[in-house]
């Protein structure tokens, strides 16, 4: 399903040109997040569909960027917290630090486009769906949650890097997503290297 939606999107992007128009595009995406089931443990199988207002292509990357980073940042404030592995917590103050710094990247190539654009940060539903959940677990039953967690998002963040690496027009995008793609993938392998 997220290989569907993270396809849909780059179809999307290459149809829209990824680039300084101001033509805007519309994107329905299904994914599949985790999420707590009546057994209280984390379903990776909760499917939702989300209907995005229409937003040119180089917004879309931005929001995108901008939303998985801040996602990463108050999942991994929750870990200080939550946490009962040392691993975790020193995994989730990498997280913070790395997508803070990301975070600053993505906003000073986007003031410097004309014209600028404002990553908004906002989360999906599905992001607050994942954080409400890792919000209610301690202990082992959070450390393996937020693995779980970490895993899917990195993995998500990830195809989009390297989607827009490959398709995006605006090259200070398409530096910043390059320049993602070994970083997203050595925390993606160290929260595989984790997982509980």
């Amino acid at each position: 399903m997220k290989r569907n939606a993270l396809i849909l999107l780059a179809t999307t992007c290459i149809l829209a040109g990824c680039g300084h128009k101001t033509e805007t595009t519309s994107e329905t995406t299904t994914t599949t997040v985790p999420d707590t089931n009546a057994a209280g443990t984390i379903d990776t199988n909760v499917t939702t569909t989300n209907v995005s207002e229409p937003v040119a292509a180089p917004q879309m990357f931005a929001n995108g960027a901008a939303a998985s980073d801040a996602f990463e940042i108050e999942s991994s404030k929750l870990a200080a917290t939550n946490a009962s592995s040392a691993a975790v917590k020193k995994f989730a103050a990498q997280m913070i630090d790395a997508h803070t710094a990301s975070t600053a990247t993505l906003k000073a190539a986007a003031a410097k486009l004309d014209p600028a654009i404002t990553p908004d940060p906002t989360l999906t539903s599905d992001q607050d769906a994942s954080l409400a959940a890792l919000k209610t677990r301690k202990g082992a039953s959070f450390d393996a949650a937020y693995v779980d967690v970490q895993i899917a998002a990195h993995d998500k963040a990830l195809a989009m890097l390297k989607d827009y690496s490959a398709t995006g027009s605006v090259a200070e995008f398409r530096t910043i997503a390059t320049g993602l793609v070994p970083k997203v993938s050595a925390h993606l392998n160290m929260a595989k290297g984790m997982k509980l």
